[in-house]
């Protein structure tokens, strides 16, 4: 068992020692509509089920609601609707990604949860400049996987931008 930590430990020191600050990470993997995010997992504070959130008046239509996490009011995303990714449906799959941004707690939902991946510093490329509603400025990069392709989040980024309002709302 420890050589696996072992290698995962000289494979994030190796990451680091190069370009990209992700490679030699982990990810969270979910999926939004037909595409497959990831975002870093130490950003991850734990996966709940979704269940029906206090609407709050006059907010974004991303902005499904708050809800009360062990006490904690913690609003809640849902990055469909953010991506403009067609109509949300919420069913057995779907989940809330409860996130810890800078200290400022914040749930974030998506279709499903697939699993956990390293990426190695060969399977992460620069992302391509493209003019969707989707801003490149919020992604790391594209994970390639054998058969797959995770579009990488930068979480951090996303959450505290102006755009998501959520920093006046938190702060």
């Amino acid at each position: 068992m420890s050589q696996p930590t072992q290698l995962a430990n000289e494979t994030k020191t190796s990451a680091h020692e190069g370009n990209s600050d992700v490679a030699g990470n982990e990810f969270l993997a979910f999926t939004l509509g037909n595409e497959e995010y990831g975002i870093d997992i130490l950003k991850v504070q734990e996966i709940r089920g979704y269940e029906a959130v206090t609407r709050i008046a006059n907010a974004p239509d991303f902005l499904k609601g708050v809800i009360n996490l062990r006490g904690i009011i913690v609003p809640v995303v849902d990055m469909r609707i953010k991506f403009n990714l067609g109509s949300p449906t919420y069913d057995q799959f779907t989940v809330v990604i409860i996130l810890n941004i800078e200290g400022r707690i914040v749930g974030m939902v998506v279709d499903s949860v697939s699993d956990v991946t390293t990426l190695l510093p060969s399977q992460v490329r620069p992302a391509p400049e493209m003019g969707t509603t989707f801003s490149t400025d919020f992604l790391i990069g594209l994970g390639t996987l054998e058969d797959r392709m995770l579009i990488l989040v930068d979480i951090d980024k996303l959450m505290s931008s102006p755009e998501m309002g959520l920093v006046d709302q938190l702060a």
